[in-house]
């Protein structure tokens, strides 16, 4: 185990003491590589919260610039990040966060042919996307390569999210257990025509964040399938819906997904 310097103790004293984290747990979480795709509705909210926890290196993945209209959600930006690159402007945000955290900014759009070597080296993929393509390119590239993935999504006051570890065998279902088929145009409505709330997301990407913060702590068993998480955000409920393995044919997701970075 590392050598803890006096303020790394001190910043990371809250967790240390945690039974399920401890310094061993703190030190698996500083050499872990975890590449965010899209830093958007989610991916701002939770880089932000893995940088704090300790993660070592965040790989940020977005080729979109910052919007006005983002800044209601993705908490990472200020009005003076407008029109700037996303990552650009993620990697000095959070280089002032958190002292020591490598960032690996790509500011590429991820498409079939480049998906394998962004992901390449990384711990674990935690996948905010607003484009069902780039989701199921994200899931088949994890799936292929073993890489744990954390599909998180949000959209009006609703959200849902799930890790997706398929490379495991049964019973731990794929993005394509969920979703067989690409849905038709219009099934996955915009946030931009469909709105969102700004703290639901931030809800989401909490969820998201410590979920894959459990992952690589070893703390979710891998002889168990982890259920897709649906959060109400209207009625205050989170209820917890089991996904087969293998999925029947034109079976759709008990959840509609929705996206947040749009």
């Amino acid at each position: 185990m590392r050598e803890w310097t006096d303020e790394e103790l001190t910043r990371f004293s809250r967790q240390i003491v945690l039974r399920e984290v401890g310094g061993v747990g703190q030190d698996r979480l500083l050499r872990a590589k975890v590449a965010l795709v899209g830093v958007g509705g989610i991916g701002a909210p939770a880089s932000l919260l893995l940088a704090a926890a300790g993660i070592g290196t965040l790989r940020l993945i977005d080729h979109d610039q910052v919007e006005l209209s983002n800044l209601h959600r993705q908490v990472l930006f200020d009005p003076d990040d407008v029109g700037r690159a996303k990552v650009g402007a993620a990697d000095a945000r959070l280089a002032a966060k958190a002292p020591g955290l490598r960032v690996e900014p790509f500011p590429v759009k991820l498409e079939r042919s480049n998906v394998d070597t962004l992901l390449k080296g990384v711990d674990l993929v935690l996948d905010g996307t607003d484009q069902f393509e780039v989701r199921s390119l994200v899931a088949d590239a994890c799936a292929a390569a073993g890489i744990p993935l954390v599909s998180a999504s949000v959209q009006g006051f609703d959200g849902q999210l799930i890790l997706l570890r398929p490379y495991l065998g049964a019973p731990h279902p794929s993005y394509r257990c969920i979703y067989p088929e690409a849905p038709g145009p219009g099934q996955l409505p915009s946030c931009s025509r469909s709105g969102v709330l700004g703290p639901v997301a931030a809800t989401i990407a909490g969820l998201a964040a410590t979920l894959a913060i459990k992952t690589l702590l070893g703390l979710e068993d891998p002889a168990v399938a982890a259920p897709l998480c649906c959060y109400d955000g209207l009625g205050g409920m989170l209820h917890q819906i089991e996904i087969p393995r293998t999925a029947a044919a034109g079976h759709a997701a008990p959840c509609i997904p929705a996206y947040a970075d749009g």
